[in-house]
């Protein structure tokens, strides 16, 4: 591990200034991914600047029926809080599925949208990766390594996907990123345009620019129906997802798709947010081939490997599976 300096921010102006005027500095929260990257080699920052006791832990519950999640509040005590578990399941069920106890204990919000991919070949300095270092290559595209990683949105350069499982709850919940400038002003941006897709540089993974700090992540009021999160996994816990998927359906009187939410993970380099597949839905009559169609459709342009093509059914599969279970709960 490279030798590095360390320091405690007092306030978010002290924060930034740390960070854009030391040399390779980064912003250190819950830690729970960016120390492993450390001991890995992958990270190697000069300089760590600790954002603990900045002022965005809290979760703040309003009147119109949005959230604000604070970036510094944690992942246990997001899936934990009970107005989070009544108005957003879906968040609360992500996020449990997302790590251990101890893990959502530490991570934070922020943390956990800026997570690095867990490709094997970005993890492995011996091995040449686009993401890592800019210009060597994708072997990914070309292994066994395939299999657990992206089909859309990808591209040449890069396929790696994104591993949260929070931020799939929140794309399908329209969450807005709320940032801090390095001038101390402030701006927002709608999490499925948070994460860049790779293009040609995959290692600009955000619209993040230097210093910038995100300070809350923003729920509008739940969409209506029931919704539910599933994830498929090579083992039951502790794995990151093949495929997941983040649904939300309300039907209308006749049996016609009233309003759909879709957010898929464990295949694109962000949060994937199955706009194609809900418009082919929306007020269309719903049933098993209505499902199975429009998420064909969302698919159509999926680039695949002989070691990752089975995404395309099983995601089809997964997702139609939960929208006839939504059904179901909303004809009863």
């Amino acid at each position: 591990m490279r030798a590095f300096t360390y320091e405690r921010a007092a306030n978010p102006a002290a924060a930034q200034r740390l960070a854009t005027t030391q040399e390779e500095a980064v912003f250190l929260a819950g830690g729970t991914n960016l120390t492993d990257l450390m001991r890995l080699g992958v990270a190697r920052p000069a300089a760590l600047v600790d954002i603990s006791d900045l002022p965005y832990d809290g979760i703040e519950h309003r009147a119109d029926g949005s959230t604000l999640l604070g970036a510094l509040s944690r992942n246990a005590e997001v899936a934990g809080d009970r107005v989070v578990r009544e108005r957003y399941p879906v968040l609360s069920r992500a996020i449990l599925a997302g790590a251990s106890g101890q893990l959502r204990t530490m991570a934070t919000t922020g943390g956990n949208l800026l997570q690095r991919t867990r490709c094997p070949y970005f993890q492995d300095v011996s091995k040449p990766c686009n993401k890592r270092e800019p210009g060597t290559g994708c072997p990914a595209s070309r292994g066994l390594a395939a299999r657990d990683l992206g089909i859309i949105g990808v591209s040449d350069a890069c396929i790696a996907h994104h591993p949260s499982d929070m931020a799939v709850a929140m794309v399908a919940l329209d969450a807005v990123v709320h940032i801090r400038t390095v001038d101390g002003a402030a701006r927002s941006v709608s999490l499925e345009e948070f994460h860049l897709l790779p293009g040609n540089t995959p290692e600009k993974e955000t619209v993040l620019a230097p210093g910038e700090l995100v300070t809350d992540v923003e729920l509008p009021p739940p969409p209506p129906g029931s919704s539910n999160y599933r994830k498929v996994r090579d083992r039951a816990s502790y794995a990151f997802a093949l495929v997941s998927t983040a649904v939300s359906l309300a039907l209308d009187d006749t049996g016609s798709v009233a309003a759909v939410r879709i957010g898929l993970g464990g295949l694109a380099p962000r949060p994937w947010r199955a706009r194609t597949a809900e418009q082919a839905l929306l007020g269309a009559r719903f049933d098993e081939e209505a499902a199975k169609s429009a998420m064909r459709a969302e698919l159509a342009t999926a680039r695949t490997t002989e070691h990752n093509a089975f995404k395309v059914d099983l995601t089809v599969d997964v997702v139609t599976s939960e929208l006839l279970s939504l059904a179901a709960e909303e004809s009863r």
